[in-house]
């Protein structure tokens, strides 16, 4: 490592973060990591295409989510740094795919904070219909932006509250869909029955094919539960709240979707459901309680805009991880007077500016492009977890690294069913014309990435030299 590289490393890691995110803020960021809107937006298209076996696939693909997260929580005791799964493929993997992986998480976030914007416009124009969808996309992206540069206690605590929104509400939903089930009151009783799940063309009415092939969107749904990982550097106490937000994903997966899921389709007849709709707001319509599909409406907009919200927390710190390590510009190191880094939030959320204009120009197909391409993205992420994760434990199994405190159950086996499928996901995606797109769009990033390397390696050899792994100074 060359003296100039010492020096840039000791200047970041003097500046530090605040730990201002407590236990209950990490529980509700992960809690709420796992509640967007591929739930509550996009499992109506998904429903249309699968009918009730859309549960089987949430409940899948929520097992693979699980054993990502039980790979990166071994990583994160091991050495938990604010840069997370980007430093952990620069150390395992080499500095190249360090600097990949950081950029292309950020480029997920980006693109998802856009797909927000999108779902947040459609969900005000139940309201107000007249309203064009680009403006309120552009009003919430300037509120957001503002609480961001604040301090990253004002945005745990607005996480909070956007986690408690849609957790209340959605439990509330479960136990009132239990109530029409049993005691069939409401224009539902009627038709509710646990037989819906089976009784119109059966458990699989298109056919498996047709219901793998949502796996693609059911995997957009769990992006961002990786966000914990990020927020290790401003953790008050990682060692703690780590390893129980995301040991309480199992009963967040079963309870916030496939339970939900499976009440709403016990409530309400698949066929009924509509792509573009949110199920939850057509089933709460169809159940006839007033003014319960506004409120379903208003639970929807706080999952978009938590979710945004999150997309310019993590942005501004992977660009920040970048900088420290020679792969963006020095500016983005920088912290504001309240620890958070503001040039980095500021750029992101400019990107993010580009869903505005797509809401614009095409604002019936704005979600569907850019969900694909933030799928794609978390897909790599993940991978980068799970191949990470396999390269440490051979490495503590040789006794050359230490044992973590919080080991991933079966070892690499789980990581290594979960990249097996995440490749059979990829797969899909390239099967479909419609999601075709995205792997053309990562490609051109790919080559983008590769010749912004090439340009970094002219200009300083050194950084392609492995670091030694260091904990990162955070506060």
């Amino acid at each position: 490592m060359t003296s100039a590289q010492v020096d840039t490393s000791e200047q970041a890691s003097e500046e530090g973060y605040e730990r201002g995110l407590g236990s209950r803020q990490v529980q509700m960021i992960a809690i709420g990591g796992a509640i967007g809107v591929g739930l509550f937006l996009g499992a109506g298209a998904n429903i249309a295409k699968a009918g009730p076996s859309l549960i089987l696939m949430y409940a899948l693909a929520g097992a693979i989510v699980f054993f990502i997260m039980r790979a990166l929580g071994e990583l994160l005791l091991y050495r938990p740094v604010s840069g997370s799964f980007a430093e952990y493929s620069r150390e395992f993997l080499g500095p190249f795919f360090g600097y990949f992986t950081g950029w292309t998480y950020w480029l997920m976030w980006v693109v998802t904070g856009m797909a927000e914007l999108t779902a947040a416009a459609i969900y005000v124009n139940y309201w107000f219909p007249a309203v064009p969808q680009w403006v309120t996309a552009l009003v919430f992206l300037v509120i957001l932006f503002g609480v961001n540069l604040i301090s990253v206690k004002l945005f745990g605590e607005l996480e909070f509250w956007f986690s408690m929104v849609k957790v209340t509400a959605l439990i509330g939903m479960i136990v009132i869909g239990l109530g029409v089930l049993t005691f069939g009151f409401s224009s539902a009783g009627d038709t509710a029955a646990v037989s819906n799940l089976w009784q119109f063309d059966g458990f699989f009415p298109k056919g498996i094919g047709s219901s793998l092939m949502t796996l693609q969107g059911v995997m957009f749904a769990y992006l961002a539960v990786e966000l914990v990982g990020v927020t290790a550097g401003e953790s008050e106490n990682p060692e703690k709240t780590l390893p129980k937000a995301i040991n309480t994903l199992p009963w967040r997966i079963a309870l916030f979707y496939v339970g939900a899921l499976t009440v709403i389709l016990c409530v309400v007849k698949w066929t009924e459901f509509a792509p573009g709709v949110s199920p939850f707001v057509a089933a709460f319509a169809k159940i006839g309680i007033p003014a319960g599909a506004g409120i379903v409406n208003f639970v929807v907009l706080t999952a978009a805009l938590s979710s945004c919200n999150s997309g310019m927390y993590s942005t501004g710190r992977m660009l920040r991880t970048l900088a420290d390590n020679g792969e963006a510009p020095k500016g983005f190191q920088k912290l504001s007077a309240t620890k958070t880094p503001a040039l980095g939030i500021t750029v992101s959320v400019l990107f993010m500016g580009i869903g505005v204009v797509l809401n614009y120009v095409v604002p019936e197909k704005a979600f569907g492009y850019v969900t694909s391409v933030a799928t794609a993205a978390g897909i790599w992420t993940w991978l980068m977890i799970l191949i990470s994760h396999v390269l440490y434990r051979r490495a503590v199994v040789a006794g050359r690294l230490p044992a973590s405190s919080f080991p991933a159950p079966g070892g690499a086996v789980c990581s290594w069913i979960a990249i097996v499928f995440l490749l059979f996901v990829t797969g899909l995606i390239a099967y479909d014309a419609d999601s075709r797109v995205c792997l053309y769009v990562m490609a051109g990033w790919a080559a983008a990435l590769g010749i912004g390397w090439a340009v970094l390696k002219r200009r300083n050899p050194g950084i392609v030299n492995r670091r030694e792994p260091e904990l990162q100074k955070v506060g």
